[in-house]
């Protein structure tokens, strides 16, 4: 199993890949997507803030259905939201080789440092990783592996949580 672990530039989005992020940017449409492809993000009022080719922010309200009993958020509900930050780049890079590449998680740490007690943003800065792995995948048939990073932070730049995925990338046959 190859490993992609060094951060590359970005090359201009294609067509696709600039029709997809709008798509997903688009408040209703992104609704639409979580109500039917992730129903808890739905319900736990999980949003995509940017989707650009190199970075990623998704944020998780704090509200009621994502606390715990210690009066923060919920470490599974920052999971997802942290989650889908790596994974929309991940569908973003995608967007041109979709029914040839597929890709699941294979590995997931965290690390959490401080209550969250607001609003939680996750910024992913990885998508140069997920652009050459996803490359590199197609150009190869082998699986690869990208680990990408997202930090949680709450609106007053207080770090929060920090995880990272491991993303299998794999030509399908």
């Amino acid at each position: 199993m190859n490993q992609i672990s060094s951060n590359m530039d970005i090359v201009e989005l294609s067509k696709a890949q600039k029709k997809f992020a709008a798509k997903m940017l688009n408040p209703f449409k992104f609704r639409v997507f979580t109500l039917t492809q992730v129903p808890l993000g739905f319900i736990a009022g999980m949003k995509l803030e940017s989707l650009e080719g190199k970075v990623c922010e998704t944020s998780l309200p704090y509200k009621f259905l994502n606390k715990n009993p210690f009066k923060s958020t919920y470490f599974a509900a920052q999971s997802m939201a942290a989650e889908l930050s790596t994974a929309a780049l991940g569908m973003l890079h995608l967007s041109d080789h979709l029914k040839t590449i597929a890709f699941i998680i294979v590995d997931m740490e965290a690390k959490f440092v401080k209550k969250a007690t607001a609003k939680v943003t996750f910024t992913c800065e990885d998508g140069g990783l997920v652009q050459k792995g996803i490359e590199k995948a197609y150009s190869s048939g082998e699986a690869v592996e990208v680990k990408m990073k997202t930090e949680g932070r709450m609106p007053d730049g207080q770090l929060v949580s920090t995880f990272y995925f491991t993303w299998s990338f794999k030509k399908r046959k």
